[in-house]
């Protein structure tokens, strides 16, 4: 039971502690005038322009608040679109001290505050992380179209975190199917309620094929990723050294921010070094390419602090008045 517990806690702190490694390591490694050079562009970045960001990304997580109720709907519950914003900004802000653990947060409450069924609830947003996956497929796809060669660059260099993503999902869909059918052969009590959980799983994940608003629903998936691509768009009129810059550019270093982010806790120390070895390929400074990534990074987490710590103190007070 020890050993679990350590290693259960070696897995949540190796993330941070690899962030706070690559910040530190990447401050000493950096001269003087370079890093003097990074805290004036952060300092002059126009505020308009970060809070258009802010406001682009708070959008998307608002439309992701209202898709999740058309996965919920077929299995007969209906949050309202603040709740379920509440418990997606929740999610984010969990994710940022342990990985992962936002989604079982929002399960959790779900289950709490709107009766959901941990399993169902769990499934749903399973389904959530599947299509999101696929959309940052097709974000590489159209990329590659743009620039095949700088892409396959990347690609190359972060083959592995993009195969264990898509490994991961299929290992896990896969095996939960696999799992269902061999417990179904099983009298024992246990493994019944262990069916029935990941039956209760399986439900949610299957939720999107019996919606009936799937024209909403995708219209709400393209708009989230058009937010998501958005707000880091907007930053590059941040940076003067970055304002020339395309879409098909911007995609490059977009793609790099997001594998990023799969590595450490929110990609603290790691984006800003992904995105400024990214927009290099382009021909744009160290310093400038540094400084829109911490720009980014930084507004971006304070907005989930600040929104998810709100969130967090005043749940329990807007469900006990209702």
């Amino acid at each position: 039971m020890a050993s679990k517990s350590i290693r259960k806690l070696f897995k949540t702190l190796l993330p941070i502690a690899f962030g706070i490694f690559l910040v530190v390591y990447s401050y000493s490694s950096t001269p003087a005038t370079v890093r003097e050079e990074i805290l004036s562009y952060i300092q002059s970045a126009n505020p308009w322009f970060i809070g258009a960001s802010i406001l682009l990304a708070i959008l998307g997580h608002l439309s992701r608040a209202i898709r999740a109720n058309y996965l919920l709907r077929p299995l007969g519950y209906h949050p309202s679109t603040l709740a379920n914003f509440y418990f997606v900004m929740m999610a984010y802000f969990a994710n940022l001290g342990i990985p992962r653990s936002g989604e079982v947060l929002r399960a959790t409450s779900l289950r709490t505050y709107e009766k959901v069924p941990f399993d169902k609830g769990f499934g749903t947003i399973v389904t959530e992380r599947i299509i999101d996956l696929i959309m940052l497929l097709l974000v590489i796809l159209l990329a590659l179209v743009l620039q095949t060669e700088r892409l396959l660059i990347l690609l190359q260099e972060n083959q592995n975190a993009l195969l264990l993503s898509i490994g991961a999902v299929v290992v896990a869909v896969v095996g939960l199917l696999l799992t269902i059918r061999m417990l179904k052969s099983s009298s024992s009590s246990l493994l019944t309620k262990l069916l029935d959980f990941l039956e209760g799983i399986k439900t949610g994940l299957l939720s999107v094929f019996r919606m009936k608003n799937r024209t909403a629903f995708l219209a709400h998936t393209l708009f989230i990723w058009a937010c998501y691509i958005a707000m880091f768009w907007v930053i590059k009129f941040t940076v003067p050294e970055t304002i020339h810059l395309g879409l098909s550019e911007l995609l490059i270093a977009f793609i790099a921010g997001s594998f990023a982010m799969t590595t450490t806790n929110g990609g603290v120390g790691l984006y800003p070094i992904a995105v400024r070895a990214s927009l290099a390929l382009f021909g744009v400074s160290f310093a400038s390419g540094e400084a829109f990534g911490w720009i980014l990074w930084i507004s971006q987490t304070l907005m989930i602090v600040l929104f998810g710590a709100l969130c967090f103190l005043t749940l329990p007070l807007v469900y006990r008045n209702r």
